[in-house]
């Protein structure tokens, strides 16, 4: 096995080793295959940039030999994670689960490799232990920790200090996940940083019922280093999902802020951090253009996810569009019956927006255009014109055909 490769995607792409990295290393170094895996709680149809650090980090490890497990939480999806909130989730029914883990395979594959002849990745789902669980092996479960252990979480503690309610069934979630390490007698587990609660939980639990270590790999968050909040978040919507279109996922990145180009670089492609430290170096240096240097990372993310030759069409699209403000090839057309329409109609009637409100602010800070001029005043009556180009914002764009 090549484990210099293996270290090296170390250093890259984890934050801490559970119990440690020489620890770790030294396992490796046994030559021994061993279990990894990494839960997805099914709270939405998209796996996002933020996650590829850890299949990044999970290919080069199946690539040596070991084994990899992708585990959607099915079964904890219906108690609700309650990592890094400040009120509890609200537990999700099995029909939206099923619906939001339909493609997860689909995307994680993007990076992974479920077809591999000889290692293959394997998908499983922890609904098929935990809701055999008896009400006594729950209460076995539980005795395996105390109440003060659990409600030590940050989170937890705040909760706890503004008076807000803290429910039961949040308290033993990270018991429930840390017993799917059990159940799969695994050696190790990978997962973001706001996840090394409940892996801890699930390395107690290997101890006390498999007599064996298990290992916890912590991965860096993707955030913005100038104001440490994250870039990608399912609950807030701002994230550039793995199956995004490529025009959309291109666009999404150039949409970035400047600082994190380096972070995503190291973070979410697999670029060499040498290349990437001459990067850093030109930008301090001011040698380097940022908008060049976010149009390779842009085209980097495309290719990885969809191909080189869709990363080229979509950068192509991009500075058509964005850089020369022409229109995209594939824009959309609809045909209008009215000879003239006010604007806030008009967007309407072409679903640009989704609401006279949306409009008339969109109006207000001149991003609507029609034939590339701006319309500012919400009463304009527009004449309906055979071609005419609607543009909103910087995306969305529609083509009048008059009937």
């Amino acid at each position: 096995m090549n484990k210099d490769k293996v270290e090296e995607a170390l250093d890259r792409w984890t934050e801490k080793i559970y119990p440690s990295k020489k620890e770790f290393i030294k396992a490796l170094k046994l030559g021994k295959r061993l279990s990894f895996y990494i839960g997805i709680d099914p709270t939405g149809p998209d796996m996002h940039l933020g996650h590829s650090t850890n299949y990044l980090l999970m290919r080069e490890l199946q690539k040596t030999g070991h084994k990899i497990i992708l585990l959607v939480g099915d079964f904890t999806a219906r108690i609700g994670d309650p990592s890094e909130r400040d009120q509890a989730r609200r537990p999700l029914t099995e029909k939206e689960i099923r619906a939001n883990m339909k493609t997860y395979k689909e995307q994680a594959g993007k990076i992974l490799d479920f077809n591999d002849p000889k290692n293959p990745v394997e998908l499983k789902f922890n609904s098929t232990w935990l809701s055999k669980l008896t009400l006594k092996d729950t209460i076995k479960l539980m005795a395996h920790t105390t109440f003060q252990q659990l409600i030590k979480r940050e989170m937890f503690q705040k909760r706890l200090k503004e008076g807000r309610e803290l429910h039961m069934h949040e308290i033993i979630y990270p018991l429930l996940q840390g017993y799917d390490s059990v159940a799969m007698e695994v050696d190790a587990e990978i997962g973001g940083t706001d996840q090394t609660f409940n892996m801890l939980v699930g390395r107690d639990l290997v101890k006390a019922y498999l007599k064996k270590e298990k290992f916890v790999l912590t991965t860096p968050l993707l955030v913005n280093p100038r104001t440490g909040k994250k870039l990608m978040s399912k609950s807030e919507g701002t994230y550039i999902a793995l199956n995004d279109p490529p025009n959309d996922m291109y666009g999404k990145v150039m949409a970035l802020p400047d600082e994190t180009i380096i972070p995503c670089f190291e973070l979410c492609t697999k670029i060499s951090l040498q290349l990437i430290k001459q990067f850093e170096k030109s930008i301090e240096e001011k040698k380097l253009n940022l908008m060049d240097l976010k149009k390779k990372l842009a085209w980097e993310i495309v290719k990885m996810y969809h191909g080189e030759k869709a990363a080229d069409k979509a950068q192509e699209e991009f500075e058509r569009i964005f850089q020369k403000r022409e229109i995209p090839e594939d824009v959309k057309e609809l045909r209008i019956k009215n000879d003239e329409l006010r604007i806030i109609d008009l967007l309407i009637e072409t679903k640009l927006v989704k609401s006279r409100s949306e409009a008339k602010r969109l109006i207000g800070q001149g991003a609507v255009e029609i034939d590339q001029s701006t319309i500012r005043n919400q009463q304009s009556a527009i004449e309906i014109k055979d071609g005419m180009i609607i543009k909103v914002g910087k995306k969305r764009f529609v083509k009048v055909k008059s009937v």
